[in-house]
This record gives C-alpha cells, structure tokens and sequence, in this order.
C-alpha cells in the first residue's frame, strides 16, 4: 500500500506519548544442545568415580559388563523422554503421569524423583570434598606436617561451599548455569581422553584379562532374597539383580526432560542431538572406566581402598614413573572435584523444573512461583531445594552411606512411572507425535507400543527386585517419598480453597520505562519482526513470525495495547491486568515450543493502530505481522495502519512490509 495515497494521514492527531510495560522472563532464554547435554553430564558421567565399585561390592569382578547394559539400555529410557519432550515441552515426570494416571500416582512419582534430586546434590558435593579432604592429607603426610583434615566434617564444610555456589549461579538463570556446566565439562573431557589413551597403552605394555561374565553375589546385595535359596547368580533372575544393582549409572536422565524447556531452536532436532552426546559421552566413559578399573587395579586394593574413587586408582595403576603417576592422580581428583560440583548444579536445575510443573499445578502455594525482581528465575523454588540439601549435608555430618544406598530407589521408581505413563498415553491420547519410540506394530487402526513396552516391562523388573535386594533403600526411600507425597498432598489440600480458577498462568516481572530504546530491551539482531497480539487463541501469526526467525540474527517482538478510552486516556499510569499476563502465557508457551526468545512489550494508548506503528517505527523494525482480525477485514487492518504509519514516519522513501496472517491465507502489503 504505497503512501502516496494517504491523503488524509495529515488528519491523525498524535496521542500522547504513553508509558510501556517490558515483561520479562528468564524461562525465555534459550540454550544449545550442547550446554543442555552439559548440564545432564555432569550428572550422568560423575557417576564413573563410584559406580564401578558400588556395583563390584554387590556383584562381584562382572561389574562392568553389567553398567555396560545399563548404559546401552539407558538409550532406550532416553528415548522415552524424547517422545513425551515431544509431546509435551515439559515433559518431566509429573506432567505425563498426571495426563494417563492422574494427579495422586503424579505426586507420588514426582516425590520419588525429589528424594532422588534432594540426594544427588548432598551426595556428590560430599563426594567432590572428600577427593579434595584426601588430597589434602596426603600432601600434608608428604611434607611431614603433623595435621590431618577431619574426613567427614571437611567434606561436609566443602559440599556446603559447592552447593551455595551453585544457588548463586541458578538465581542468575540457566544460561549461566549452563556455562559453568559446560566448562566442566570441557575439562573432564581432557582427563577422559588422557586416562583412556594412558589406559589402552598400559593394556598393549602390559596385557590384561577381561572380567568375568557370571555375577559373585554377596549377602547383603541379595537383601531379602538371600535366605529363599532360589535366587541363583545365573539365569533370568540373576541377571536382573545385577542389572537392578547397576541402575544407578544412568541416573540423571530426568534433568533432560527439565531442561527441554529451555533448548533452542530447532527443539526437537536440538533435544536428540543432546541424547545422542549424552549417550556416547556417558557410554564411553562409565564403561571404559569400569572395563579398565577391573583390568588394571589390582584386587587387593582395588575396593579398599579406590572403591570410591575408581578413576583416582586407575591413574596409580597405569605405566609410568610415580611422580607423573601422582600428578595424574591431583588431576584426576581436581576433575573429579568439578565434575561431582557439577552434578549439584544439575540437581538444582532438575529439582527446580520439577518443582515448577508441580506449583504450576497448584500442589505447592503459588507464592513459590513469583520471578526474582532482577534475574526473573523461580528464585523460591531454588531456595527450598537448596534448603533441603544444605540440610541433609549439615544432618549427615558428610556421612551419606544410608542415603546413598537410598538413591537408587528414587531413579528406578521415577523411570518405572515414566514409562508406563508414555505407554497408557499410546492409546488414551491418539494425536500424530512428532517422534516416537521405534518398535511399534500396527494392526488395523491399532498401533501397540511394543518398545515402550519392553522398556517399561525391563524397568519394572529391575524396580521389583530392587526393593527386595536393597533392604536400606526400600525402607529409607520409601519413606522419604511417603514424606514428600504427605507434604505435596497436604499443600495441594491447603492452598485448593485460595486458588482462582484453573487456568495456568505465567509469572512474570514487569518493568516501566517511558521509551522504546532498541539497545536498553536487549533487541541486537540486523532482523526485527514486530507481532501484535491481543488474543491468545488467536496466535497463528506468531507461530509464523518464531517459525521463520530460525537464528539470533532475527529479534521478535511480542506487543499488545492496552486501549484506554475517554478524555483523560493518556496512558500515564499504565498496569499489568491478568488479561495481559494471560495472553503473554499463551506467548511464553508458543516461544517455548519453537525455543525462539521474544521480547515482549505492552503500549497503552487510545489507539492501537497508532501505538502498533509508533513502536515499529522507534523499534526500527524490519516487518510488521498482524493476526487476521475478527473485527475488521486485512484491507482495513492495513489501510488503518498506514495511515498511523504516516504520521509517525516523515520519510516517505522508507517503505515498511506489512503481513496480515491467518491459519488459512496470509495478505502482504507495503506501508
């Protein structure tokens, strides 16, 4: 629609200049596949350091074929959280149980998957500070100095350390978060590639057995089982006891549903490019290091005493002068110090999505949600997990045997309920899944889910005889998780009678600011595309505005006016009403799905087509795309805008697109 035939655009008064509202979230930035992969590691590959020998002290010198299987299966229960990430965008436990079993069994798994998170960060910040605490004593032995560092008490003091510092680094969001993970990382990866070369070259030097196949049980890894007489170490039974016994190497696989929330575009293609990583990174090193650690450590000191620090034996056990040796063991600690802290930050950030899907619901008080003034994250939430952490740290005085033991219970159930859910879902919600878990056999108009059974079926197995063989964990899981199923219950209880309505909304902090600055709302990009909205059931040009805007070189733009009328509409003192954070949930939810961000804004004014090309104009925007409206036809919609588009443009040569867009058609005109 060209200018020159906007004869009467001299006719527009300007409304006064208004107030604008900038609503922010830190649940809108997003990351790449390879921080998400990252935050997940430091919680999947920490488990190298312990599982060998946790397992080799149930199941005997076998071990490491066992974690082996764990590992290849853990593909398989990946790919169960691909599919209902696909489904949902979050996608954790509690929003699938609750879709196919309901709100009682949705607490109920989710208390496990707490008891699982409220444990992981205790028992690896412990974990990271008796490497250090060890460490530290032997060099104090070596220079003579008669002080040694009280084991338990100085790890404590260290975990406690670790934990606030990751509290700090999540209340400035999971970007920054995600960085510490990925350097973390980055320098495990250096010390897995040194240890694995340094390994095979002891095995060409020196020679090496592989470990036997059939598991050595011992007394108490039969747990109840073990006056029956009929649990064998061979046969189908007793290949799921030691599978049972090795679960807990891949305990972490949560915190990717938590994290898909927060991975970039393109969601889906990004969210199975960080499984494959995790997979083969995790594979790679938790196996090897098993495989190595029983070929090279000898017996005799292999469980006394590297039986927590299988890693830090290795580098003692492989060729070499001693003093390279021991430097390789400081190395091997000091990675293993970053990886254990990691795994606390991962705790965090999977606690605190779970947690979120859970106040979301109305389960715990709706006060927890409020953003922080400044960063935007659900910074109550982080202090409650936090909370509970530094007081299983502090409570256990460093000593987490019982709760360690414990661990395991939380993993399987939380898996166990996953799986059974996506399973009823096959058939309870019909809709064409973006990715499915292979395996399936159609018979007529019925697809059955023979994968997700078979994962669901080998879960269940490993979970029965888990609370048969792990005496400590059946009884100390359970009852945690019955805690936490009480206090979620009771909460659900109290705040039911406060809550008004049932409709989820975003939380978000808000902002006034008297101008629209491009460089103070953080809008970078050479591409800005500007996208009213005012409907949340009427999005369908948004979703094309996220659709094309596939890299950070293009800004969107969100804006909807609050149109005020009368002689004194002057937008002065401007509000954020419930029908505005209604439609900006609908906006969170949609950006969410495409894992594009969007800035979003609020104008009120007296007239929303002027308002609209105000803030294309000083926003320097490149495109405007309306939504069709259900009140005046595209021509209108366009003729309306050009000629506020004239009043606020003196340039007659700077020509700006316009789309008006539907589900069905979309008309492109020139202002």
């Amino acid at each position: 629609m060209a200018r020159s035939g906007l004869a009467t655009q001299s006719t527009v008064t300007r409304p006064p200049q208004p107030q604008i509202i900038v609503v922010t979230t830190a649940l809108l930035v997003f990351i790449s596949f390879w921080r998400a992969a990252a935050i997940v590691l430091c919680d999947l590959a920490s488990t190298a350091y312990y599982i060998g020998g946790i397992v080799e002290q149930a199941i005997g010198k076998a071990a490491p074929w066992y974690i082996g299987a764990v590992m290849l299966f853990s593909y398989a229960v990946r790919a169960v959280y691909v599919e209902s990430c696909a489904m949902f965008v979050r996608g954790g436990v509690y929003r699938v149980v609750k879709e196919a079993m309901g709100g009682t069994l949705a607490k109920l798994s989710v208390s496990a998957l707490m008891f699982d998170y409220v444990l992981t960060g205790p028992i690896s910040g412990v974990s990271a500070g008796q490497y250090v605490t060890g460490i530290l004593n032997e060099l104090l032995q070596v220079m003579h100095v008669p002080f040694t560092f009280p084991s338990n008490a100085t790890s404590a003091a260290i975990a406690v350390v670790v934990t606030l510092y990751f509290w700090h680094q999540n209340i400035l969001g999971i970007e920054e978060s995600s960085d510490k993970a990925m350097k973390i990382m980055g320098v495990t990866t250096v010390m897995v590639v040194l240890m694995l070369l340094w390994c095979g070259l002891t095995i060409w030097v020196r020679g090496a057995t592989l470990p036997p196949l059939t598991p050595q049980f011992t007394p108490e890894a039969l747990g109840w089982l073990q006056d029956g007489g009929w649990a064998k170490p061979v046969g189908a039974l007793g290949l799921l006891i030691a599978f049972g016994h090795s679960i807990l190497a891949m305990s972490g696989e949560e915190s990717l549903a938590q994290v898909n929330r927060e991975i970039a575009y393109p969601k889906l293609k990004n969210l199975k490019r960080a499984g494959l990583v995790i997979f083969g990174y995790s594979m790679l090193m938790t196996t090897l290091i098993s495989f190595f650690a029983v070929m090279l450590i000898p017996d005799a000191v292999r469980i006394s005493t590297y039986g927590d620090n299988l890693i830090g034996g290795l580098a003692m056990s492989v060729v070499g002068p001693l003093p390279v040796r021991l430097m390789l063991r400081v190395f091997v600690v000091v990675v293993g110090f970053l990886i254990l802290s990691g795994a606390v930050n991962t705790a965090i950030v999977g606690s605190n999505g779970v947690l979120n899907r859970v106040a979301e619901d109305g389960v715990l008080p709706d006060w927890f949600r409020h953003p922080h003034p400044r960063y935007g994250t659900s910074s109550r939430l982080i202090n409650l997990v936090v909370g509970l952490q530094l007081f299983t740290i502090i409570a256990s005085r460093g000593d987490v045997y019982v709760l360690g033991e414990a661990y395991a219970f939380g993993v399987v159930w939380s898996f166990v309920f996953k799986a059974l859910s996506m399973v009823i879902l096959r058939f309870k919600d019909r809709r064409p899944r973006a990715w499915k878990v292979p395996g399936n056999l159609r018979l007529g108009s019925l697809e059955l889910p023979l994968g997700l059974a078979a994962v669901f079926l080998v879960l269940l197995g490993a979970a029965l005889v888990n609370l048969l063989t792990k005496r400590v964990a059946t009884v100390s899981g359970a009852a945690f998780t019955l805690a936490f199923f009480l206090l979620f219950a009771a909460s659900e209880w109290w705040g039911r009678h406060r809550r008004v309505g049932d409709e989820h909304l975003e939380k978000f902090n808000v902002r006034h600011t008297p101008a629209l600055d491009p460089a103070g709302m953080g809008l970078r990009a050479k591409v800005r595309k500007l996208v009213p909205v005012r409907d949340p059931k009427n999005l369908s040009h948004l979703d094309r505005a996220l659709h094309e805007a596939q890299s950070d070189a293009v800004d969107v733009i969100v804006v909807t006016v609050k149109v005020e009328r009368g002689p004194g509409a002057n937008g002065a003192d401007p509000h954020f009403s419930p029908d505005e954070q209604a439609v900006f949930t609908a906006v969170v939810n949609r950006a969410e799905e495409f894992g594009k961000a969007v800035t979003q804004l609020v104008l009120t004014s007296n007239d929303a087509f002027f308002a609209i090309a105000r803030a294309a104009k000083e926003l320097e925007v490149s495109e405007i795309i309306l939504g069709r409206s259900a009140k005046f036809t595209p021509d209108h919609q366009a003729e309306a805008l050009a000629i506020r588009w004239g009043a606020v443009e003196p340039d007659a040569a700077h020509v700006l697109p316009v789309r008006v867009v539907s589900s069905q058609e979309e008309l492109r005109f020139e202002l």
